[in-house]
């Protein structure tokens, strides 16, 4: 009940939200990451400053939290299955393991009967000097992606060719990977969905995800590409990956769109996600709110959407205007009519890095479009 410590492992800007979300809710919030200045540092009741592995900040989260989720999925899973002896924790270290891993993952979203890329999975060198030409064309064009710690277009290389395959596979280090079909893409879209122990489950509103340089660049919601029957199709195959991983929690699955109308997952990710921040300001609940009512055993939240919204994840690039280092025109966008400015309290900015999101709530989807458009332009956010 309130009144409890709730632990989050993971200090980041989602780390940052989910205490903003638990604190209203009455809840006390202790934070385990390493960095002494991460975003949730400024914010949070205790931060535990220690290695996710350290045992005895571990130790000293068990013992004070009545129950224990985590931020991102790159933390050792070894971690939440040693304070999941003493605490509750929720996503399971299970579930976080088969997110960390791109070839679990693939099996995983199988395994729960959803279509996914063509790919190979070349565990070794060993494995790709096996491969021969004639394997590898039959995925070609592709992308090779490390199979595990490979995020914002991180971990990835374009390959049209074998030879291009095996210099790919060199330059990331010779580790696990998979090689994934180039599809046809129409568009992304994404839903996240939040499931309690007991599986219920309840789903925000499928939104449209817009890519630069492999980052998220925006989100829009509710979604205006797909018809009712796409929509239905990818909640249903949503909720098919959620009850195969038993999770519990929030949890969001990115969807490919193909020009001829077939769906297929692209991944998964165990935790709040970048495209659903827009339900802080645009429905009933948030996806954080969401994740301290799955962990703690509250009734789920009401997930309708009052207002359509577009996001606009902000960059370090904005910052930035030939070369030099300036503050955005923020006084600009606060003119406009329903934007809602989030900054993470980042110490550095960087180039690429993500500094904040700014969410364009309006009567109308039009009229969201429209405003966003109108700050893109202010912030010199690119609209290609």
């Amino acid at each position: 009940m309130p009144g409890k410590w709730l632990g989050i492992v993971g200090g980041g800007q989602l780390g940052r939200m989910f205490c903003f979300a638990a604190q209203a809710m009455g809840y006390r919030v202790a934070v385990l990451d390493p960095e002494s200045t991460c975003p949730a540092g400024g914010v949070v009741d205790r931060h535990l400053c220690a290695e996710y592995n350290n045992r005895e900040a571990l130790s000293d989260m068990a013992g004070l939290c009545a129950a224990v989720s985590t931020e991102f999925e790159n933390v050792p899973a070894a971690s939440l299955d040693w304070l999941a002896r003493s605490t509750c924790v929720s996503p399971s270290a299970q579930c976080v393991a088969i997110a960390q891993d791109r070839i679990a993952e693939k099996r995983c979203i199988e395994q729960a009967g959803v279509p996914v890329a063509p790919y190979i999975v070349i565990e070794s060198s060993d494995v790709l000097q096996t491969l021969c030409d004639k394997a590898l064309l039959a995925v070609l064009p592709s992308i090779l992606k490390t199979a595990r710690l490979g995020y914002d277009g991180r971990g990835q290389r374009n390959v049209c060719n074998p030879d291009e395959v095996r210099a790919a596979y060199i330059a990331l280090g010779s580790v696990a990977c998979i090689l994934e079909q180039r599809l046809p893409l129409a568009y992304e879209i994404s839903v996240i969905i939040a499931r309690s122990a007991d599986g219920t489950a309840v789903m925000f509103p499928v939104a449209q995800n817009i890519h630069r340089t492999g980052i998220l660049s925006q989100t829009i919601s509710p979604t205006p590409v797909g018809d009712a029957a796409l929509i239905k199709r990818v909640q249903a195959a949503a909720l098919s990956i959620a009850i195969k991983l038993d999770h519990v929690g929030v949890l969001c699955v990115e969807f490919f769109v193909l020009q001829d109308g077939s769906l297929v997952a692209n991944e998964i990710a165990p935790r709040p996600h970048n495209s659903g921040h827009y339900t802080i300001n645009a429905c009933v609940s948030n996806q954080f709110e969401q994740q301290v009512r799955a962990m703690t055993g509250m009734p789920l939240g009401c997930t309708r959407q009052h207002s359509p919204a577009v996001m606009l994840n902000l960059l370090g690039d904005v910052w930035f205007s030939d070369k030099i280092l300036r503050v955005p025109p923020w006084h600009k966008v606060a003119e406009i009519p329903g934007a809602h400015l989030h900054l993470y309290a980042k110490a550095e900015v960087r180039i690429g890095r993500k500094m904040g999101h700014l969410t364009l709530t309006a009567p109308t989807l039009c009229e969201a479009q429209t405003a966003a458009r109108t700050c893109m332009h202010l912030l010199h956010i690119p609209s290609e």
